[in-house]
């Protein structure tokens, strides 16, 4: 690697719940530089989700991402000239992004109403184990085990 490596930038903490972890989200949610938009969108989910389970969105959200986000994934590597599928063991700030990237891609798939309301149906979905995004987990799960003989190959 040429250079030096980029400097962790440090996101501040989002205006209405005070956590990090939602001002990510709100980064991924982002679309085009509309913050004020991904926000709106974000804080109106959470709002449904409280309205609906009649608990703390917060921790609903902690819950439902700490849900998805995986331990294992599964990367290509190069070995003689065939391509192994190799499982390797994932840090915990990609595993959370990889988590909110599944949910958003899971909302992003269904059709028929707002973002918010999408959103908030998978927070819900994966605060209790279902849904496209946990279902994807599981499918890399088992692709992972379904490798584990080239796990050898992670260097």
């Amino acid at each position: 690697m040429r250079g030096k490596r980029a400097p962790k930038r440090v996101i501040k903490p989002d205006d209405k719940f005070n956590s990090q972890d939602i001002a990510k989200f709100i980064n991924y949610i982002m679309q085009r530089g509309k913050k004020t938009v991904a926000k709106g969108i974000v804080y109106e989910a959470l709002d449904i989700v409280s309205e609906k389970t009649k608990g703390d969105a917060l921790g609903i959200f902690d819950a439902a991402i700490k849900n998805i986000s995986p331990s294992v994934e599964i990367k290509g590597r190069r070995v003689g000239g065939a391509n192994y599928q190799v499982p390797m063991a994932v840090r915990p700030e990609r595993s959370f992004a990889l988590g909110c990237r599944w949910l958003i891609d899971a909302a992003n798939a269904k059709k028929g109403k707002r973002m918010a309301e999408k959103l908030a149906e998978e927070f819900i979905a994966a605060y209790n184990n279902e849904g496209a995004a946990i279902k994807k987990k599981q499918d890399t799960y088992k692709m992972a085990e379904a490798n584990r003989a080239f796990a050898h190959f992670s260097r």
